[in-house]
């Protein structure tokens, strides 16, 4: 399998491209209890993203292709089956390798909706 089934991808769940953090992501939010949210991402080429932090825990696990990701300068790289826990308040980064696809469930709000007309 090398793409998230048709029924994730429900396009009133796609997440507004200006609330991705990496260039080339397609990504997909979900709603959970107490704000919390999980969301699919397949990056559609190599990329970066700009370090950042959240105000919430972050747990993420690498369905296929590679990630690595970037805390206090130590490169750790997550290929398909790793799994990483990120604290709140930790600046991290990431370098993404083109057909990665990763699930990421966040202990709060942090992606928006693509407006549908």
């Amino acid at each position: 399998m090398n793409a998230f089934p048709d029924f994730m991808k429900h396009p009133a769940n796609r997440i507004a491209p200006g609330q991705q953090a990496t260039p080339g992501v397609e990504g997909y939010v979900y709603d959970g209890a107490n704000g919390s949210q999980m969301a699919y991402w397949t990056c559609h080429q190599t990329a970066a993203s700009a370090p950042h932090v959240h105000d919430f825990d972050e747990y993420m696990i690498v369905v296929e292709g590679s990630y690595t990701l970037v805390i206090d300068g130590e490169r750790i790289r997550l290929n398909a089956g790793d799994e990483r826990f990120i604290p709140q308040g930790v600046w991290h980064a990431g370098e993404v390798v083109a057909g990665t696809r990763t699930i990421h469930a966040f202990g709060g709000r942090r992606a928006q909706r693509e407006l549908i007309s």
